[in-house]
Parts: C-alpha cells; structure tokens; sequence
C-alpha cells in the first residue's frame, strides 16, 4: 500500500497541506494540481509508478483547497504569481532546489510561470491539458455563450456540450451536500469527454474524499476568480522557457481544444507535444489512461 509523509509547509502566512513519497536523495517530481482541485487529483497509481521509476514524489493542496488554508479573495485577492509562489514554497519546505514540474491545466500554467519567472526551480515541464498562460479565453468564451463566432486569432472555447453543462449546473439545486457531489461527478463526467470509458464510481469516491477532508469546500471557487486576473507576469513570452518541455493534450479536450496544446508547444522552443487519442481534460477517470500518463512523465523525467 502506498503511504506518504503528510506536513504543513508556510508560504506567507498561508499553511499547505504537502504529502511526499519515495525516497528523498531521488530526483523530485511535484505534482502541480488545477483549478479548484486539491493534491489527491494525482492518483495514487501514478504517484506509485513515478516513485517505482526511482523518484521522489510531492502534491499538496493548492491554498483554498483541502487541507491548506483559505484565503478572504475580498480582502486578500490573489494570482497566478502567487499560486506559483506557493508551489515554490512546497519545494522549499523539503529543501528542493530544483523539480521536475507536471502540471494539469492551472497547475500547468503555474509551471510555465515558473519555467520563465524562476528558471532555476524547473528541471523539466510536463504540461498537460493546459493552454498558453498569456492566453485569455474570456473573450471566446464570451461570443461562443453570445452564439456568435470565434474571432480568427482566437484559440477556441469550450466545446458546446461543456458550455451547456456548465449553463445547466448553474440553475441546477445545489441545497444539500449530496447534490453537489453529485453536481461535481457530473462535471468530472463531461470533462472526460465523450469518447473514451468514465470511471463514475472512481469519480464519486474521489469527491466524497475531497468533501470529507476540505476545510472549507466553498473557498475553492475564489481559483476562478484568481484566474480572471491578467497581470503582465502572465504576458511575458514562454519562447524564453529553457527547460525541456512535455506538451500532453487530449484529441477530446472539452475545455481546452486540441489547438490550445499545439499552440502552447509552439511557443516554447523544441518542446515536444503528444496528443493522446479520446482524451479529454481529466485523465484519471478513464480506465488505462493513468497509466499512459505515468508512462510519458517517466520517459520525459529520465
């Protein structure tokens, strides 16, 4: 069975919930989770299958979400460059110079600030279902809600069946804790796409854990929020990012098309970009496909 050391590390005045696994002299890996998703998205079988290759393993939970400390956005708003503050500090809390960063969507853009801002922290880059950190899909996503057409230097939006999913859980009834659990599997199920098996008893575990061990469930929206800020550290070019980067995007992505991974590996030199068939924005709830991943962050991370 796999078992981790659980501690607190500080960023600031923030605490976050960190767990770590494998043995500490071996290269570190830190699992960089999205939005409103605590540490424990990485499944254990991945974490299993990076440490079984000879690497020291960390994930934690992202500030408003699980175990870490939330934040009053009203009073204390906040941004990417602080989220990737706070992923630094994990890597300071077990004294990590340097880590080979895999993130997934916001965890991928916190690497890719990092990889510009802080070269020094990044070894190598997996990022995976993620778009361009520069880029801002407000105005898409604004005209594909409106029904009008993307402009021609747009990256997509969302695909209309995750669009009406998401205007369908807004007037959904979310009174009662088992209707929103049942309203975040339903979510996880959409972002999985429509090609590849959904792994919905897989799904309802996970989320039951997450409401079970969060602080405070409600403080994981203030990500949104921390996402709708555009400050020039998100504008700066990615063509000066010398780590070498994994570009892992899904041929189903609902929320982040296909052309949004070509165009992130475009903008950093030499990165590589594998498109993996039927998958959608979560991988971890379709059967097999855990392993797949596990598999390309180990052949990148060697």
């Amino acid at each position: 069975m796999l078992t981790g050391e659980e501690k607190f590390v500080r960023s600031g005045q923030i605490r976050l919930w960190t767990e770590r696994f494998g043995r500490p002299d071996d290269p570190t890996v830190l699992l960089v989770m999205g939005t409103s998703t605590q540490g424990i998205g990485w499944p254990d079988e991945l974490v299993e299958a990076l440490v079984n290759s000879g690497r020291q393993v960390i994930r934690f939970d992202h500030r408003d979400t699980g175990r870490s400390d939330s934040v009053d956005f009203t009073t204390h708003p906040y941004a990417l460059a602080d989220m990737a503050a706070d992923t630094a500090a994990v890597l300071d809390g077990y004294g990590v110079t340097a880590a080979h960063i895999v993130g997934a969507s916001l965890g991928a853009a916190i690497g890719q600030w990092l990889a510009v801002h802080q070269a020094v922290r990044v070894r190598t880059l997996t990022a995976m279902a993620s778009s361009p950190m520069g880029n801002n899909p407000g105005p898409a996503w604004a005209r594909a809600m409106a029904g009008r057409p993307p402009a021609g230097d747009e990256l997509p939006p969302p695909t209309a069946r995750f669009l009406n999913h998401l205007m369908a859980s807004a007037k959904a009834p979310r009174t009662t804790a088992q209707q929103r659990m049942d309203a975040d599997v339903q979510t996880w199920r959409v972002l999985n796409g429509d090609v590849l098996p959904f792994d919905e008893p897989a799904a309802r575990r996970f989320v039951e854990h997450c409401y079970a061990r969060a602080n405070n469930v409600a403080a994981a929206s203030n990500h949104d929020l921390a996402g709708r800020r555009w400050d020039d550290d998100r504008r700066a070019s990615l063509s000066c990012i010398t780590a070498a980067t994994l570009v892992l995007h899904g041929s189903e992505d609902p929320l982040f098309p296909q052309a949004h991974g070509e165009a992130l590996a475009a903008q950093i030199p030499a990165a590589h970009l594998e498109i993996v068939p039927g998958m959608g924005h979560h991988p971890f709830f379709s059967p097999g496909l855990t392993e797949r991943i596990a598999g390309s962050i180990i052949r990148h991370t060697t």
